[in-house]
């Protein structure tokens, strides 16, 4: 990877960010994750050589799931995908992003109820409400992407803990970063 830009929603998900790496932080939710990624990617003069790396938490939406992940496909998961297509037009729900079975749902709902955490568990692994936006604005650009995700609670009501289980999260990112870069 020749250059990279970090992209993580908190300033806590990036505590750990190497301070040589250049990094934004985009705010929660998908809007605030679009703008950010699409308004630093159009401050480079050159995008060639370029990967951006977004970095966050995410809840685990099925049993076992904990630790580190990079995700091959990204879900907006809270979109009216069915009825933008009745509608003639392509949502684009899913992205592929890396050659990882592991899929990331995106959405602006903080799941932490169980039958929503279920429906999602059908269709990816992880959820988060970032990754899909970043990887939009990234891909939009002609800019790869790397979508890595720590996972910090069950997607349950434990996600409601999240202010005190993001800072081992962010050790495990940083590490993952000094490796990988």
């Amino acid at each position: 990877m020749n250059r990279v830009l970090v992209v993580s929603a908190t300033a806590a998900e990036a505590a750990h960010v190497p301070p040589a790496l250049p990094l934004v932080v985009t705010g929660m939710g998908k809007v605030a994750a679009a703008a950010a990624t699409a308004r630093a990617l159009a401050s480079y003069d050159d995008l060639d050589g370029l990967t951006v790396v977004n970095l966050g938490t995410a809840g685990a939406l099925r049993p076992g799931l904990t630790g580190l992940f990079e995700a091959g496909a990204v879900l907006n998961h809270d979109l009216s995908a069915d009825a933008v297509r009745a509608l003639g037009h392509d949502p684009q729900e899913r992205l592929v992003v890396g050659k990882s079975d592991v899929v990331l749902a995106t959405g602006d709902v903080f799941v932490t109820d169980p039958a929503v955490r279920d429906a999602l568990a059908a269709q990816a692994h992880l959820v988060d409400m970032e990754g899909y936006a970043v990887a939009w604005a990234a891909l939009r650009a002609g800019v790869p992407v790397r979508l890595v995700k720590h996972v910090s609670d069950e997607a349950d009501e434990s996600a409601l803990d999240w202010p005190s289980t993001v800072a081992a999260s962010a050790r495990f990112l940083g590490d993952w970063l000094e490796r990988e870069l």
